[in-house]
């Protein structure tokens, strides 16, 4: 009699462990910001056929749906305007209430050290910035560093608040930005999830079969080495630190990486498939601002690092929505990680206060390459956002011009009517020209908004 009584209890035992297991991905915290205005996608597991239901706060609104034979159930639940804090009820056999949300702009972080670089690196005038950064209206989530064969459907973290602490080990551009865009947004909570790895290349960050079908990006990939300080197969990065957040609604991404693609002649080619990865798995053709990596010495003088700017200059006419801050001004060429990240922070997101939230009319973008005519010896070049051109130092040395033979020679450089002017005695039939055409080059043409023009070659 008593064995019965005690199986009847570990029956009863091990029935309501196996009842109670409504369970939610960690992106699904307390403290998290959710996207305002818009269908958002909630989903966790359960028992296969069990109920689950739904209670946001802001509206009370009940929203029903059963788990799948794989034990898996989703929710799309529609947001209100910025507000908060909310909480939301997600109840089956047992009740998961979820606390102090918020409802407002969520951005992804994303790429290596410099997207990573927090206060704690020593940027520049951190710690002071540190000791103001209390918002709670400002909250993170920071993914950890993980890699993986295959997809995962979770990994560990949560959501903060900025306070001195949390703001003091995460990536200072993310901060500067949501910072930036609160000034304009006014009382637009928002929410950024990080997701970095220093000395990794792009290839990591996008789905394995992406680099693997597509024989350019395979090909280049395979000239990746593993290193000590980072992953290198295609995928890995993805799989752990991308994949389990795909579906969490965000407004768009930022991303600085490009360093451990150096020596790539096709960065363009590679980073614009991750996005397109990224955008298809998301279902959601979201805005993607990404940072030209800065110049600086890389051991060499074949062009290694400027090959990549210009590849990430290019692919700004290749995918859509995209925009790119050039740093080049602020920049230290024998130091690959620039302490100065309030300034990237502020040029991202004035990018998206134009492009995405369309309430600053300012010129947030540098000059870029346009085109190019010849009359006679003379290379004439048009550039976009060319407002106020003006030479750092009264003239420009940067500048170069080539014949059909492709030797390069220095051109004299002048600005009329927001165009450059060259000639060179050396060169009497141009046929090319580029511009800050160096590793280290740090670029001396700018726009009246005292923002530096991009390098450039018209040969590629």
């Amino acid at each position: 009699m008593k064995n019965n009584i005690y199986k009847f209890v570990f029956f009863l035992l091990i029935s309501s462990t196996m009842m109670a297991n409504v369970s939610l991905p960690n992106i699904f915290s307390d403290n998290m910001v959710l996207q305002r205005n818009s269908e958002v996608k909630i989903w966790g597991w359960a028992n296969p056929k069990e109920e689950i239901k739904l209670v946001s706060s802001w509206n009370n609104q009940e929203y029903k749906t059963v788990a799948s034979n794989q034990a898996k159930w989703e929710i799309t639940i529609k947001t209100p305007e910025a507000g908060g804090p909310f909480t939301i009820s997600i109840k089956g056999y047992n009740e998961v209430v979820l606390k102090n949300i918020l409802i407002g702009e969520v951005w992804l972080c994303s790429g290596q050290s410099n997207m990573e670089m927090s206060v704690s690196w020593g940027i520049d005038d951190g710690e002071e910035e540190m000791k103001n950064a209390t918002n709670p209206n400002i909250r993170f989530f920071t993914v950890p560093k993980l890699t993986a064969t295959s997809p995962q459907n979770n990994l560990l973290g949560n959501w903060t608040e900025s306070t001195p602490e949390t703001m003091k080990y995460f990536s200072a551009i993310g901060y500067f930005f949501a910072k930036r865009l609160r000034e304009d947004l006014k009382n637009v909570p928002i929410g950024l999830i990080s997701s970095n790895w220093g000395g990794t290349p792009a290839e990591i960050w996008m789905p394995e079969d992406v680099v693997n079908n597509d024989p350019l990006l395979l090909e280049n990939a395979k000239k990746l080495n593993e290193q000590e300080y980072g992953p290198r197969q295609p995928g890995r990065a993805y799989n752990a630190m991308i994949y389990p957040i795909v579906g969490f609604k965000i407004a768009g991404t930022l991303w600085y990486q490009g360093e451990s693609n150096v020596g790539s002649l096709v960065y363009d080619k590679t980073l614009g498939a991750l996005i397109t990865s990224w955008r298809k798995e998301w279902n959601d053709n979201f805005p993607f601002y990404y940072v030209q990596i800065a110049p600086f010495k890389t051991g060499s003088n074949n062009f290694s690092n400027v090959t990549v700017r210009n590849s990430q200059r290019k692919l700004l006419k290749e995918v859509p929505k995209t925009g790119m801050v050039v740093i080049s001004d602020i920049s230290d060429t024998i130091d690959i990680h620039p302490k100065n990240k309030k300034s990237v922070g502020i040029r991202l997101a004035n990018l998206a206060l134009t492009d995405t939230y369309k309430i600053n009319s300012s010129l947030v973008n540098s000059p870029l390459f346009k085109s190019f005519k010849i009359e006679k010896n003379i290379v004439i070049v048009s550039f976009d956002y060319a407002e106020g051109l003006y030479f750092k130092d009264k003239k420009s040395n940067q500048f170069e011009v080539a014949g059909t033979d492709g030797i390069f020679y220095p051109a004299e450089a002048s600005i009329k009517n927001n165009e450059v002017i060259l000639t060179s005695k050396k060169v009497v039939n141009p046929a090319k020209v580029r511009f800050a055409w160096g590793n280290t080059t740090q670029s001396d043409l700018f726009n009246k908004a005292n923002l530096p023009a991009s390098c450039f070659t018209s040969e590629f």
